[in-house]
Parts: C-alpha cells; sequence; structure tokens
C-alpha cells in the first residue's frame, strides 16, 4: 500500500483533509489486520481453538441426536466455516470484499448519481471549499465589526456551520468506519456460534451505517450547495460591505444545512435498524424439541432404527396406555367409551398395539382420568 502523505501538518481545505484521512484509515486497517491475524499474527492461536471448539460442538451435536448429516445442516455450517477462514486469513479477500464495500462501493454509487469524475466524495469537498473561500474573501473584505451581532460576524459563524457541517460528519464516518473494519476480523470469528452471532449482526449493522451516511451526505449536500449557491454569489455583488440580509440569508442556509445532515444520520439509522443479517437460527440448526418431535415422527412410521432409543421407549409407554384404554371393561354405573368408527381411539388403530403390553392404569381407575389421558396423548402425537 502506499505511503500517506505527510499528517503532521493538518490540511487547509476540506478535500485535502478527507484524503489524508482515508489514507491513513487504510494504512491502519492493514497493519492491524497484520497484527491480528497476519502470518506471525497475535490471534493465529485464538482462531485456531476457536475453530477446534466449533468443530466438536457440531460432533457432540450428532452424537446426541441434537443434529444429523443431511444436506440441509452441512452446507450452511460449511460455508460459514469457509468464509470465516477466507475474511480471516486473507487481507487480500477482506480489502477486496470488505473494505471496497464498506468505503469503496458508497462512493462510486455517489458518483454515478451526480454524474461525475473521480471520487464524488472529493468533488464534493471540493465545491464546498469553494463556497468557504467566497465567504472568506466577503468577510475579509468588508470593515472590522463593530458589534458582536455584525454581518462580518454572522457569514464567520455560517462559515463555521457549513465547515462543521461537511467536515465533521465526514471525518465522524470515517474514522468510525475504519475503527469498525480494523475489529472486523474478530467479529467475523464470532459469527461461527448462535451465542455470538449478534454481536457480529451489530457489527455489520454499524458498517453498513457508517458506509450508508457520506453517501447521503454528498447526496444531500450536493442539493444544497445549488440552494446556498445563490446566497453566497450575492455576498460579492455587495462589493466591500456586506449587508445584514445576504448575512442572515447565509447562516439560515447554513442551518438547513446542517439539518440535513442530521437527517441523513437519522435515514441511515432508520435504513439498518430493522435490517436482519440471517434468517432465524431455527431455520439453519434445529432445536433439540424439534429434532425430538422428527425422531418421534419417525418411530411412528416404523423406523426403529432412526431416532434415540429413549423416544422408541416413550411410544412403547404411550402404546401401552392406549391398549390398556381399548380393553379396559368399566365397572358397573360408570359411563361407557364411545366405540366403533366414532371413537375418539379409532384412530390409533394403525398403530396395531398388542393387547398383551403391561397396563399403567389400575383396573380400576375411573373413567374420567383415561379420557383425559387419551386426550393429552392424542395432542403429543398430533401436534
Amino acid at each position: 500500500m502506499n505511503a500517506c502523505p505527510d499528517l503532521s501538518s493538518f490540511p487547509s481545505t476540506i478535500a485535502g483533509a478527507i484524503q489524508k484521512l482515508d489514507c491513513a484509515a487504510a494504512d491502519a486497517t492493514a497493519a492491524s489486520y497484520a497484527r491480528l491475524f497476519g502470518s506471525h499474527g497475535s490471534l493465529q492461536t485464538a482462531l485456531t481453538i476457536v475453530l477446534t471448539i466449533y468443530v466438536a460442538l457440531f460432533a457432540l451435536s450428532l452424537l446426541t441426536g441434537r443434529s444429523a448429516l443431511r444436506l440441509s445442516v452441512l452446507t450452511p455450517r460449511m460455508m460459514t466455516v469457509g468464509l470465516v477462514l477466507t475474511f480471516v486469513t486473507s487481507w487480500v479477500a477482506y480489502q477486496s470484499v470488505v473494505w471496497n464495500l464498506a468505503v469503496g462501493a458508497p462512493d462510486e454509487i455517489a458518483t454515478v448519481l451526480t454524474g461525475g469524475d473521480g471520487s464524488a466524495t472529493i468533488a464534493f469537498a471540493q465545491r464546498m471549499d469553494g463556497l468557504l473561500e467566497v465567504i472568506g474573501k466577503a468577510t475579509e473584505a468588508a470593515s472590522p465589526a463593530a458589534s458582536i451581532a455584525a454581518p462580518t460576524n454572522i457569514l464567520s459563524v455560517a462559515a463555521l456551520i457549513l465547515l462543521l457541517g461537511t467536515l465533521g460528519v465526514l471525518a465522524v464516518c470515517r474514522l468510525s468506519l475504519a475503527a469498525l473494519l480494523i475489529l472486523g476480523p474478530i467479529f467475523i470469528v464470532l459469527a461461527l456460534f448462535n451465542g455470538t452471532r449478534g454481536l457480529f449482526e451489530g457489527w455489520l449493522k454499524s458498517v453498513a451505517l457508517f458506509a450508508l451516511v457520506p453517501l447521503l451526505t454528498v447526496l444531500l449536500g450536493s442539493g444544497a450547495l445549488f440552494a446556498i449557491s445563490p446566497a453566497v454569489a450575492a455576498l460579492n455583488a455587495e462589493g466591500g460591505e456586506v449587508s445584514m440580509r445576504a448575512a442572515v440569508s447565509v447562516l439560515v442556509a447554513s442551518i438547513v444545512y446542517v439539518a440535513l445532515m442530521v437527517s441523513a444520520f437519522k435515514v441511515a439509522g432508520s435504513l439498518t435498524k430493522g435490517w436482519r443479517a440471517s434468517r432465524q437460527d431455527s431455520q439453519h440448526y434445529p432445536s433439540a424439541s424439534r429434532d425430538a418431535a422428527s425422531q418421534a415422527a419417525v418411530t411412528i412410521r416404523g423406523d426403529s432404527s432412526s431416532g434415540p432409543a429413549v423416544v422408541a421407549t416413550t411410544f412403547d409407554r404411550v402404546r401401552s396406555t392406549v391398549s390398556s384404554l381399548e380393553g379396559y371393561t368399566p365397572s358397573a354405573g360408570a359411563p361407557h367409551l364411545p366405540t366403533g368408527p366414532a371413537s375418539p381411539l379409532s384412530s390409533y388403530s394403525p398403530l396395531q398395539v398388542s393387547a398383551s403390553a403391561p397396563s399403567f392404569f389400575s383396573h380400576r381407575v375411573d373413567i374420567r382420568a383415561k379420557a383425559t389421558a387419551a386426550s393429552a396423548i392424542s395432542k403429543e402425537l398430533f401436534r
């Protein structure tokens, strides 16, 4: 990467300041990446340990039946590991994808929309430099201010507001984005685990926020400059003196400009607030209860070799309970269970339960308790 210009002296223009910030941010990100996950990085051992834990947890989920060797399960896991290793161990991949998308893509989009050549951000900053130069010359040509509310002082305040609204917003976004990209490889590793994936998504949203703000700043600011230019051009028509009306017009225009910059932050925040970086975890990695339900369904279909033994044992108990209900003879005076095709127990006939199965209810249990148990069993089987 090319060496940046001397940063010991602050540039006199907004465009020069932005160029130096971009160059310094790029160098700092490359150097930090090399210190973290380079060939002699400090976190290479930590990365190996994290990947080992990830593989061990997946193997444990296979052993306990919480996951299965299916294509729908293995594909997202393998893609996640591959992408993490690619962006964490290769600076070329990280710079080409993450850095260029976060820093270069918004500027390219702004260039296309504004119809300019080169960087749209630098062109916008140069136009703002020309505007501030006109205000500065008008202030210098005017007579010394006799009071605080003099037109020259109002123009100075307006120029300061424009400077802060442009350089301040762009500098904050550039520095914040650089800090996030420096820490990016660490957050990418956190995307491996469900418990820490929220931190990765938060980092991704923050990167998107500070990438969108400069784009909106250039677009909104370019439109605001066309509105401010007539008021600034009127300062040259005043000659040596600046009227109060012209000074106040420039001040109001600068306040509106700052309001647009604030709205750029709010719009970018609204765009990224409801963004979901991934689907629900349950769609990729089913929970234990969902796997247990699927294994129970397999057992009902007769595939007893699939699923844990505890599921088959539980279902054997259910069949025994149903069998006891079908062979129950009510005592005198007790209500009778309905029989025949309309019976609620007739839905269990495909199970082909054994009449010799052990009964879990005593022969004298009240029929109401058995009906309640049958209802609960049916809900468990067919929910």
